[in-house]
């Protein structure tokens, strides 16, 4: 079993994904300070307000909350739509940033790669013609 894990371990690319996760959560502040500081600002400036918090939808009736202070307030149960509005904005954000670099990476890989030799297909047609000229 420790053998199997083992070869788990060195097969599934695990420190790779590791590495991948912890660089995903050290970023996520980074597009979280660009959606709370430069998008919602804009969005505060076209609509008026800081951010979507204040959207909401009214259930109707009231529901007893107990403050910190120990007082008791009447309030209406609400659906916070515009919380949800502004987390969905930050996802995708994040999801943008991530696209483009996983693109940029995949870019640069790629050109390590065939700066390496010979492609398979030139290696092929090689193989092919030097097959032909064993056979004349």
């Amino acid at each position: 079993m420790i053998q199997e894990f083992k070869d788990f371990i060195n097969k599934g690319n695990v420190f790779e994904a590791a590495v991948g996760l912890i660089m995903a959560l050290a970023f996520q502040p980074v597009v979280q300070g660009l959606v709370d500081n430069i998008i919602m600002p804009i969005v505060a400036r076209i609509f008026g307000q800081p951010d979507f918090s204040s959207i909401r939808i009214g259930l109707g009736g009231s529901q007893e909350v107990t403050l910190d202070d120990g007082s008791v307030v009447f309030q209406e149960p609400t659906i916070e739509i515009g919380t949800w509005i502004t987390t969905v904005i930050s996802f995708v954000l994040l999801a943008i940033v991530i696209f483009f670099m996983v693109k940029a990476y995949n870019r640069a890989t790629n050109k390590v790669e065939e700066a390496g030799g010979p492609s398979e297909v030139d290696l092929l047609t090689e193989i092919r013609d030097n097959l032909q000229a064993q056979r004349r």
